[in-house]
């Protein structure tokens, strides 16, 4: 096996001048875990917020750092008692440990096996890629914080972003009635995904446009865009209704409100019913541009600027 690999890397805090690309030892292998030699990285705008140090009180840092948590990739080597999955298969991760240091912006990583799972095969690698962090964002937000049932509606803020757009497909999975609010020009978009309803937070009072499509009011709303969109939509939540948030921790909420943050874990399980929606045709990731490893500083430019539609990716 190799001893070095190519990698995106900073040493410091700041801005995406101080990423750079290396040639850096492959970890380790340690028992439990496999190493995997990456195919495509999805890239995120928490990634950004990480390397600004915006998180660096909430995550220990250890540098230097190679950034990126999402992978699609094939298993090279396997630590001892990691047998689950064997030498060349196919998998996918969310691959965030308690300590940011080793990520997915280079040619090899090593993560726990217990993280991974089996790809979705019916759709391209870098299609794969896009979804962990983003699929489990989702998943975890609506279902495990937010219980959302069948039959019942939730509205969706920010629903044209990576989060939002996989929320809306795994709502309409469940059978709910979905929301989405974005610009205008979104719309057809989130439509296409299956939103039964849009909402222009630009041109409209979100919490007035919302009760005029649903009078009695919304049981769930996945708050993926915060600020004032946040606060205007809080009128249209039923009293019985809950909030989940990717971005408020609550500050500047009413206490009343039935509110949870959430902070995506791994969660390989999970991983496996996405793959089975992928496969089945019911869960699709827009891929709208991809980076070679060696423009993993554009590619970070790019995410800052929080006007990306769908996905991108880079591709070592």
């Amino acid at each position: 096996m190799p001893e070095q690999m190519r990698a995106a890397t900073y040493t410091e805090f700041g801005g995406p001048e101080k990423v750079s690309i290396n040639s850096v030892a492959i970890p380790e292998l340690k028992e439990g875990e496999v190493l995997i030699r990456i195919k495509a990285a999805g890239v995120n705008p928490v990634d950004y917020a990480v390397r600004e140090g915006y998180l660096k009180d909430f995550l220990p840092t250890q540098f230097p750092v190679i950034p990126g948590w999402d992978v699609a990739g094939v298993i090279e080597d396997r630590g001892f008692s990691a047998r689950r999955f064997a030498v060349g298969e196919e998998v996918y991760a969310y691959a965030r440990r308690p300590v940011v240091q080793y990520g997915t912006f280079a040619e090899y990583i090593v993560i726990p096996e217990s993280y991974i799972s089996i790809r979705p095969k019916s759709i391209s690698w870098e299609e794969a890629a896009g979804i962990p962090l983003v699929g489990l964002t989702a998943y975890q937000s609506l279902f495990d914080a937010g219980n959302l049932q069948q039959n019942q509606t939730v509205l969706i803020l920010g629903a044209s972003g990576g989060v939002g757009s996989l929320g809306i497909q795994l709502a309409k999975a469940k059978g709910a009635c979905v929301i989405g609010v974005a610009s205008s020009k979104n719309h057809a978009f989130m439509q296409e995904l299956g939103a039964d309803h849009t909402v222009d937070y630009k041109n409209n009072h979100v919490g007035e446009a919302v009760q005029a499509i649903v009078p009695e009011g919304v049981d769930l709303i996945f708050d993926c865009a915060s600020g004032e969109t946040l606060q205007q939509s809080l009128q249209a939540l039923k009293p019985s209704g809950k909030l989940v948030s990717i971005l408020n921790q609550g500050q500047d909420l009413d206490k009343s409100i039935n509110f949870t943050y959430v902070f995506v874990e791994p969660n390989s399980s999970q991983l496996d019913h996405l793959r089975e929606l992928a496969d089945a045709g019911k869960l699709r990731v827009h891929v709208s541009q991809t980076y070679t490893l060696d423009e993993t500083v554009e590619a970070m430019k790019q995410i800052q600027t929080q006007h990306t539609t769908g996905k991108i990716v880079i591709v070592p």
